[in-house]
């Protein structure tokens, strides 16, 4: 029957950086569809997802995958054999839901296959069912019986040592996960702290300006009143020597587009004064604005404080996951051995029985 999509939904598609294993990098330009994928053939589950003519999500599930929610809308899970760790980012909650719970299920079913199928090679291996023949003697017969048990509980504690430290390692992992979540979140804090801090200081100059230029242009009306009254002053002075009705017809005439004019400026002034009070209000709102800003500055500096301390958790744990690889190693060297001295137990068994 071959491979048949059990389940599909659209998500965007992100993949851990290899040189850091901190940051991600977008593995689509756009929301792709992400399916679950059934093999009847093999009993085997896998996760697929195409971009273009590209596969960019190719997973195949196993009982030891976690699938982690670090946020409403993203999800993420590590693919050992693929080294490397995929994320998905979702319209909406109810989507990321869907899929958590549909990788849940698919891992369960993974975990039992294989159970099923460890059961039926069990059974299937004559190896592991063979009795001892009634003609043999109890000297014979009790020789295999001890060697035979002996191997077999070392070889079940090395599966259970095996078992720990795989989940220690996907524990391990999923600490550098969030952590990795953590450090790209106050990142992006600060991110915005500095674009308010630049746009607080850029308003704080803009005001600075502004009250530069109404002083200017008050000190500039100001000088333009005062001359405008001495020059009312003026010919008023040469009014009162009688001079000639035109002279005194053109001088009225001034003097009334002076008053006027001079009625102008002295509501420009009102005005201006009245914004001289709002530039007070804005002296104060500078100031909230600067001590805000100083609280953002120490804002940040309590934020790097942070990121270096999860910085330096990161390299313990990398550390701590480099110990534990190690450790594996050794212990599945160990266990190879176990299972050849077992395959030379087995092979001595039949051999015997054979005589």
């Amino acid at each position: 029957m071959g491979e048949q999509p059990i389940f599909s939904t659209r998500a965007h598609v992100f993949q851990i950086d290899p040189a850091t294993k901190r940051n991600w990098i977008p593995a689509s330009k756009h929301a792709v569809t992400v399916s679950f994928f059934y093999d009847a053939n093999r009993h085997g589950y896998r996760i697929i997802s195409v971009g273009g003519t590209k596969a960019i999500i190719n997973s195949t599930i196993t009982p030891n995958m976690t699938f982690t929610k670090t946020s409403q809308k993203f999800g993420q899970w590590a693919d050992s054999r693929a080294n490397t760790v995929y994320g998905l980012g979702f319209a909406t909650e109810q989507q990321l839901n869907q899929f958590a719970e549909r990788f849940k299920e698919v891992k369960d079913a993974t975990r039992l296959a294989r159970e099923k199928s460890q059961d039926k090679m069990e059974l299937a291996n004559p190896a592991l069912n063979i009795a001892a023949p009634q003609d043999l003697s109890d000297e014979l017969q009790s020789p295999p019986v001890m060697c035979v048990n002996g191997p077999e509980d070392k070889l079940f504690r090395s599966q259970s040592a095996d078992i720990t430290l795989s989940s220690e390692k996907e524990r391990i992992k999923k600490m550098l996960s969030e952590g990795s979540i953590c450090e790209m979140n106050l990142e992006a804090e600060l991110f915005t702290l500095q674009d308010s801090n630049a746009k607080l200081v850029a308003a704080l100059h803009e005001a600075n300006a502004n009250v530069e230029q109404w002083k200017k242009q008050l000190a500039a009306y100001q000088e333009e009143t005062e001359r405008l009254r001495e020059q009312v002053a003026e010919l008023e002075a040469h009014g009162g020597h009688g001079p000639s009705d035109i002279l005194k017809d053109e001088l009225t005439q001034s003097l009334e587009e002076l008053e006027a004019l001079l009625k102008a400026k002295d509501e420009e002034i009102r005005i201006l004064q009245a914004k001289k009070s709002d530039f007070h209000e804005m002296e104060q709102e500078r100031e909230e604005a600067i001590h805000r800003l100083q609280e953002l500055e120490m804002r940040n500096v309590e934020l790097e404080r942070r990121v270096q301390g999860a910085e330096q958790t990161l390299a313990s744990t990398l550390e701590e996951r480099d110990r534990t690889d190690n450790e594996v190693q050794r212990v599945v060297q160990i266990l190879d051995i176990k299972i050849f001295d077992l395959n030379d137990l087995r092979q001595s068994l039949v051999k015997l029985l054979e005589k």
